[in-house]
């Protein structure tokens, strides 16, 4: 295997982050049973996670060793302002989605993150996001009765509704 001269811009923090969340599965996974035994639940997922934590603990040293690359901005090349405001827009949409409901929450992401990433008209990206919501909603609540939170709309009314339509009214 080559091993690199240079290290990338963000690399040495990202190979920080493996290291970090890789010791804190191997402690969530001690914590499913500790040390009973080779056959316990928690011996997979601590073997695992170990294997994470040697591994990664080598990555970083690695990493730490290389010479920062003279030329990489981080937020040009590894997280330029696309990638991070529709990473802000999931994030929002992770806190809205309780309150507001799966709904409403999905139609204003898709359609200001198709507005956004298309930078085509208004309603290109209402309808192309609408369209998309209802194929999603179909799939996931109708076909496999995902339950999504309800929040503002009045969901069950409108799935009674729907039901009776398709059933002749009865």
């Amino acid at each position: 295997m080559q091993h690199p001269e240079h290290r990338k811009p963000g690399e040495l923090i990202f190979a920080a982050f493996l290291t970090c969340a890789s010791l804190f599965l191997l402690y969530s996974a001690y914590g499913i049973s500790g040390f009973e035994s080779l056959s316990a639940p928690g011996a997979i997922p601590m073997a695992t996670t170990f294997a994470m934590v040697v591994t990664s603990i080598l990555v970083l040293i690695r990493t730490f060793r290389a010479k920062p690359e003279a030329e990489g901005r981080f937020f040009v090349d590894v997280l330029p302002a696309r990638i991070a405001i529709i990473a802000a827009m999931l994030i929002a949409y992770a806190f809205a989605l309780q309150p507001l409901g799966f709904l409403p929450t999905s139609a204003i992401f898709l359609i200001l993150s198709i507005k956004y990433l298309t930078q085509k008209s208004w309603l290109f990206s209402i309808g192309i996001g609408l369209f998309s919501l209802i194929g999603i909603y179909m799939v996931f609540r109708i076909v496999f009765t995902v339950l999504m939170p309800a929040g503002i709309v009045p969901e069950g009314e409108i799935l009674a509704f729907i039901r009776s339509l398709l059933s002749g009214g009865n």
